[in-house]
């Protein structure tokens, strides 16, 4: 749900970016802010507890390496989430009410240029926690 969501998010919202349509760029930034509170938010609890449950339930250490790693990586996506991500989104939000027939205005356009760039940043420590997840690399757990 968590790395369906955050592709898929980014896929659609780069794509109506290039519309440059003061209308379609409005409606996917509500979408876009919509589906972060409705998706990613739910993504992230059902994996932090559908981990933490499995974790106990094998009884690994939260210390092995992979395990640990994981941690890291998803608290350094998360927090480039919530530091930079949903402040840029927040902006862009604003602006995309004011949105006129004049166009969107090079101020959106920059911070969706960031957005993306971050976002993209941001999906890098969450594709290696889910291959750390999947393969439990030296856990003798295949």
């Amino acid at each position: 749900m968590l790395m369906g969501n955050i592709t898929v998010t980014a896929i659609w919202k780069y794509f109506a970016d290039r519309t440059h349509s003061p209308e379609i760029l409005s409606f996917a930034q509500k979408l876009v802010t919509y589906t972060d509170w409705s998706m990613t938010v739910w993504g992230v609890l059902l994996l932090m507890g559908g981990g933490y449950a499995m974790v106990f339930l094998v009884n690994w250490p939260l210390t092995q390496w992979w395990l640990l790693w994981s941690q890291i990586l998803f608290v350094v996506a998360g927090l480039i989430w919530l530091f930079i991500l949903v402040p840029i989104q927040i902006k862009q939000a604003r602006l995309a009410k004011a949105f006129s027939d004049l166009g969107v205005g090079d101020k959106y356009r920059q911070l969706s240029r960031h957005w993306l760039m971050w976002g993209l940043i941001s999906s890098v420590p969450l594709v290696m926690v889910t291959w750390l997840m999947i393969a439990k690399p030296a856990s003798g757990f295949y």
